[in-house]
């Protein structure tokens, strides 16, 4: 997936609900687990603490 955003434009994914919507977007694309955070931060700040803790229920 080709996205291009500008720091200046990265929404912060802070809300663990928002985190798991992204996951499964990116999931339901083809995305394994491995490459979640890296998708993830070409387009959000993302709590990484978070993350971490959406990531080891999922």
């Amino acid at each position: 997936m080709e996205r291009f955003v500008e720091d200046y434009q990265k929404r912060r994914l802070t809300e663990r609900v928002d985190i798991m919507t992204a996951i499964n977007i990116l999931m339901s694309q083809g995305y394994d687990e491995d490459d979640l955070l890296g998708e993830i931060t070409k387009v959000f700040y993302v709590d990484l603490d978070a993350y971490n803790e959406v990531i080891g229920r999922h």
